[in-house]
């Protein structure tokens, strides 16, 4: 699951690594989607979160029996000196990135696409083996950097899909691997 709304999100600035809390708007966004699971028989035997409060929040919000387990291999895309921009007011290369994330390099200074997919393929693989269903509570680009590692012939389409606060997604596990991620709807 994706955290719920900030202010920074509410305001549209690029949030990164910067550490807010959820606003009343995403703690309601936040209990829908509990209910939702709920709803559905979820029940969680472990959930991992990004250390950012907003995304622990979440994850305690979901799974309020259970202490999230930080990880900072789900924190969000390292966005360098770009963080706390307003994207109403891109940056030129911000803008050129933003057009086509496949074929348009971050800025420097930003964290690469490509290490987003490596440090989420790295957690997914880290509990492969886990038993039940397990809850992560991350970040738009981090989830879609998850996503990509999950869907290699995706050929980069997660990346400019947009993924609202509490998009959920899941993906069965076996013995034969990961599935494909289905992306769940109300």
């Amino acid at each position: 699951i994706r955290h719920g709304e900030t202010d920074l999100n509410r305001a549209q600035v690029l949030q990164g690594r910067s550490d807010h809390p959820l606003n009343e708007r995403g703690i309601l966004q936040v209990r829908e989607a509990a209910r939702f699971l709920r709803e559905r028989g979820i029940v969680f035997s472990r959930v991992f979160s990004s250390p950012l409060i907003r995304a622990v929040q979440t994850a305690r919000i979901i799974a309020p029996n259970l202490e999230p387990e930080l990880d900072s291999r789900l924190i969000e895309m390292d966005y360098g000196p770009y963080e706390g921009m307003e994207l109403k007011h891109p940056a030129p290369e911000v803008v050129s990135f933003f057009s086509d994330f496949v074929k348009n390099p971050a800025p420097e200074g930003m964290e690469q696409l490509s290490a987003v997919v490596a440090r989420a393929g790295h957690f997914l693989e880290s509990i492969r083996d886990l038993p039940g269903n397990i809850l992560l509570s991350t970040h738009a680009i981090a989830m879609k950097g998850a996503l990509e590692y999950l869907t290699p012939d995706s050929q980069g389409s997660y990346w400019s899909r947009f993924l609202g606060n509490c998009a959920i997604y899941t993906v069965a596990n076996s013995k034969d691997g990961f599935g494909l991620p289905e992306e769940w709807t109300e």
